[in-house]
């Protein structure tokens, strides 16, 4: 049942997404247990089946089911019957499994170049003095053509930074040596979350992203989350730098007919939680325009107020299910979750939140004017693809028949940051080498030449003839022992100084 759009159920009357306002922002929000994955799940679906790619995290691993055809049964089909779901059936959908880590999926990568430095800095929970050590060193990156593709070559350029700071602190600034071992350490901590297995090639092509079928169904691109919900802040920024790239990559196509890619960030709240207001500010910015793109962008979380105002104010497809109301904070946040929707004259929106059953929710589109429709209480219709996790051998047939299958499996590592500074460190050294060497040279032929200067001297002084003195010759005993002495002394220290320094030119 595709209709006027994607089918979500049925209130008094069919329930549809509008397809031409549904690259509009939306929320699916709710208390967990109600059945947000399930709403996900069929949104996924009825993209799919419009022709819509889509993109969706897997925090529980029970979306990887979307790859199989579903069974059917009695609670599913009792469902479709009471909503008047017609032609539901078992059904199956394209997809593409993809992981951070390539483990249960096609592995997922990015260069540090790409990432660039404000979305890094947040990924490394840098201050502000660290963030602009960190923009000193891409900004040197840029100057001087240096490719930062991995973490190696990112530690190379801030070492090559602190080694420099002298002279970069002249063009671009301070760099303190205190921060750059600060921003050395956090890159350690990441290192230690599997993170490098992110950074590098062949990275990510977004058009892989955008793709369809032979049928001309949108492929839904799974990303393995589950792992990746242990570090957080790396989930969060990958899914950042995901849509700052889609905001800048893809052309602008105003209003199309139905959107190019709809984008379900689940567990929203870790984009903005702590998060500084100059990256809360992009996130605000890039949810305002990206639609302009043709990216729809459907926020997943347990509680509206995971949402910045802001951000929220763009969310014009709206799911809301069942929140519960133990505590007055829980009561004001229902309120506030009530009272965003365009009120149904039947009912009280805040009243009904907490009411609502598991596979129930009020639901509020845009229609075809980009006006809200008025509040509805809304069965969720059942999904078509398995409720649950594809198994491990069904996920390994997914993979092998995927259009990526051979594209990002072996990672490349090309001449980049790290092999460009390496290289200059050894010519510096050959340069210094060489110029120790003809110093060294030099020095040894001035030694050479002041010692045969020398040698010719004594041996004039030795033939010229001795001048007659008129003074008597003859010495006591007393000073000719010490004469005698004195010149002992000399020949010795002759001798050690002249075999020293041709011992040491010798050499």
């Amino acid at each position: 049942m595709q209709g006027d759009g994607v089918y979500l159920g049925k209130s008094v009357k069919q329930e549809f997404l509008n397809l031409k306002r549904a690259n509009r922002q939306g929320l699916i929000s709710g208390a967990t247990g109600t059945g947000k994955t399930v709403t996900l799940q069929i949104m996924a679906e009825g993209f799919s089946a419009a022709g819509v790619p889509v993109f969706l995290s897997d925090v529980k691993g029970d979306l990887s089911g979307i790859s199989q055809p579903g069974t059917m049964k009695d609670f599913l089909l009792e469902r479709a019957e009471t909503i008047g779901f017609e032609g539901y059936g078992a059904d199956v959908f394209p997809v593409i499994f993809w992981d951070l880590f390539g483990k249960q999926g096609h592995p997922t990568r990015t260069t540090i170049s790409e990432m660039g430095p404000l979305v890094l800095a947040r990924l490394l929970e840098l201050n502000d003095t660290q963030e602009g050590v960190l923009n000193i060193a891409f900004r040197v990156a840029d100057d001087e053509g240096l490719l930062i593709l991995d973490l190696k070559d990112l530690r190379a350029l801030l070492v090559f930074v602190a080694e420099h700071a002298k002279e970069l602190g002249t063009v671009y600034g301070n760099v303190s040596r205190a921060s750059v071992g600060a921003i050395q350490r956090r890159l350690l901590v990441l290192e230690t979350q599997e993170a490098k297995k992110f950074f590098g090639e062949p990275a990510l092509k977004l058009e892989d992203f955008l793709r369809t079928d032979e049928d001309g169904r949108g492929f839904i691109n799974v990303l393995a989350a589950d792992q990746l919900m242990q570090s957080p802040r790396l989930y969060g920024t990958f899914l950042l730098w995901l849509l700052s790239e889609l905001f800048e990559d893809l052309p602008e196509t105003g209003d199309p007919d139905k959107p190019k890619l709809v984008f379900f960030f689940d567990e929203a709240h870790l984009l903005f939680r702590d998060a500084p207001k100059s990256l809360v500010e992009k996130v605000e910015q890039v949810v305002r325009l990206i639609r302009s793109k043709g990216v729809g962008v459907y926020f997943v979380t347990q509680n509206p107020s995971d949402v910045p105002d802001t951000a929220l104010g763009q969310l014009g497809n709206r799911v809301q299910h069942a929140l519960r109301a133990y505590t007055p904070r829980d009561r004001k946040a229902v309120r506030a979750a009530g009272d965003t929707f365009r009120q149904n004259a039947k009912f009280k929106a805040a009243d009904v939140i907490p009411e609502l059953g598991i596979g129930e929710a009020l639901v509020s589109t845009l229609m075809k004017k980009g006006v809200p429709s008025v509040v509805q209480r809304t069965l969720i219709r059942p999904p078509s693809s398995r409720l649950g996790p594809a198994k491990k051998s069904e996920r390994r047939v997914v993979m092998s028949g995927s259009p990526v299958a051979d594209t990002y499996t072996k990672r490349v590592d090309r001449r980049s940051a790290f092999e460009m500074l390496n290289e200059r460190a050894e010519k510096a050294a050959d340069a210094a080498e060489k110029a120790a060497a003809a110093e060294a040279k030099a020095k040894a032929a001035a030694a050479r030449k002041k010692a045969a200067a020398k040698k010719k001297a004594a041996a004039k002084k030795k033939a010229a003839p001795r001048s007659r003195s008129r003074r008597s010759t003859r010495q006591s005993p007393t000073e000719a022992f010490f004469k005698s002495t004195l010149r002992s002394v000399g020949r010795t220290l002759g001798r050690e100084l002249v075999r020293g320094l041709l011992g040491s030119l010798l050499r």
